[in-house]
C-alpha cells in the first residue's frame, strides 16, 4: 500500500528562489528566467528589494521583508532557499536561523572550495556588478578571505546601467557581454595569479562560457552553485539492477 504525505501547498520545486523587484529582461541563463533551471524551482519577488536598494545602499532596512518571503515559499513547499543577488551574502545568517532550511545567498560562498582546487600560488577571482559597494562585510558573512581580488562593472557601457541604475528595460546583450569580459580581462591584468573566477552578480551567468574562451580559467556562478545545491535535495536514484 503507498501513501502519499501531504502537508504543503506546492509539490515537484524544492528550491526556493528570493527575487529582487526589477524590470530589465532576464535572457536564458539568468537566475532570474525559469529556463535556465533543469528543474523547477519556486520563485518570489521581495517588494521594494530593488538592485539600487541592495547593492549600492547595502540592502538597509531590507531584511524583515526577506526574512518573510523566505517564510513563505518554505511553507509553500520549498526544501531550500537562495537568492537572486550575490549582496544578500549579508543575510546568510539571519535566513537560515529564521527559516530553518539550508540557505544559500550567494555565489561567493563558492570561493573558499574552488580555492581548495587550485595549484599553489594561483587564487580565486572575483567579478561583481559593483566593485565600489561589495565590502569586508559581505566578503565576511560569504566565508570569502578579505584579499580575494575583485573587479565591478561600474564603468562598462551597459550591463550595470542595465541591471543596477534602472536606466532602461531592455538591454544590448552583446553590449553587456562585453562589460563582463572587460572585467575579466582588468582582473586578470592586475591580478596574474588568478586561477579560478566567480561570478558574483547571478545575471552573470550568460557570459560565462565567453569568460572561459578568453581567459582559460575555470568559471563558477551562481548555476554552479545552485545545481550543486540541489543535488543535495534531490540526489539522483542510480539504477541498481
Amino acid at each position: 500500500m503507498s501513501i502519499a504525505k501531504g502537508g504543503k501547498a506546492l509539490y515537484g520545486a524544492p528550491l526556493g528562489i528570493l527575487m529582487l523587484e526589477a524590470r530589465f529582461p532576464r535572457i536564458p541563463g539568468d537566475m532570474g528566467n525559469a529556463t535556465t533551471w533543469p528543474f523547477p524551482v519556486l520563485y518570489k519577488v521581495v517588494k521594494g528589494a530593488t538592485p539600487e536598494a541592495v547593492v549600492l545602499k547595502g540592502a538597509a532596512g531590507q531584511l524583515p521583508a526577506f526574512l518573510d518571503a523566505a517564510a513563505e515559499l518554505v511553507a509553500h513547499g520549498a526544501e531550500a532557499i537562495t537568492t537572486n543577488c550575490g549582496f544578500l551574502s549579508l543575510f546568510q545568517r539571519e535566513l537560515a536561523a529564521h527559516v530553518g532550511v539550508p540557505v544559500a545567498t550567494s555565489s561567493m560562498i563558492q570561493v573558499p572550495w574552488i580555492q581548495a582546487t587550485l595549484p599553489p600560488g594561483k587564487k580565486v577571482g572575483m567579478i561583481t556588478v559593483s566593485g565600489s559597494t561589495l565590502t569586508p562585510r559581505h566578503l565576511e558573512a560569504a566565508g570569502v578571505p578579505a584579499d580575494t581580488p575583485f573587479v565591478g562593472t561600474e564603468g562598462g557601457r551597459e550591463f550595470f546601467r542595465t541591471l543596477i541604475l534602472g536606466e532602461k528595460t531592455d538591454m544590448d546583450v552583446a553590449l553587456a557581454q562585453q562589460d563582463i569580459l572587460d572585467a575579466g580581462r582588468a582582473l586578470m591584468k592586475s591580478h596574474p595569479e588568478v586561477g579560478a573566477i566567480v561570478l558574483e552578480c547571478t545575471n552573470m551567468p550568460p557570459y560565462a562560457h565567453a569568460l572561459r574562451e578568453a581567459f582559460e580559467v575555470p568559471i563558477y556562478d551562481i548555476y554552479s552553485l545552485i545545481t550543486w545545491f540541489h543535488a543535495g535535495i534531490r540526489p539522483r536514484r542510480f539504477a541498481t539492477d
